[in-house]
């Protein structure tokens, strides 16, 4: 088992920036590929980024890779999610996401194992 925890979410202002973390514990970090995915109500999970064991393949969603950055921490069991630029359509609930995988990265939630609880963030205009 794997368990994940999120921080970083909260208010923001349109335009201002956000960085959240998720920690993870119950096995050993470097064998998970881990992503960022979020949601908002009434639709499905959608997928952010994502991030190799070793942190040298990343993936980001089309739509927001030129404000994201997706890193990890091995020696801190821990990944990252930077983003830029924030816009209300960027509100909803941000998960966390461990999978023990044989790709580098992974795009499709159903491949994923773990999940967190989420951690929401609001963009105000």
């Amino acid at each position: 088992q794997v368990q994940l925890v999120e921080s970083g979410g909260g208010l923001l202002q349109a335009g201002g920036s956000l960085r959240l973390s998720c920690v993870a514990s119950g096995r050993p970090f470097m064998h998970l590929v881990m992503g960022w995915f979020r949601q908002v109500p009434g639709k499905g999970r959608e997928f952010v980024a994502s991030i190799s064991w070793n942190g040298d393949t990343t993936s980001y969603a089309d739509s927001l890779k030129d404000r994201l950055t997706i890193s990890r921490d091995n020696a801190k069991n821990a990944v990252y999610l930077q983003m830029n630029s924030l816009n209300p359509d960027d509100t909803a609930v941000y998960y966390c996401a461990a999978g023990l995988h044989p790709l580098a990265t992974v795009n499709n939630y159903y491949e994923y194992d773990y999940w967190g609880q989420g951690t929401q963030v609001t963009v105000s205009s």
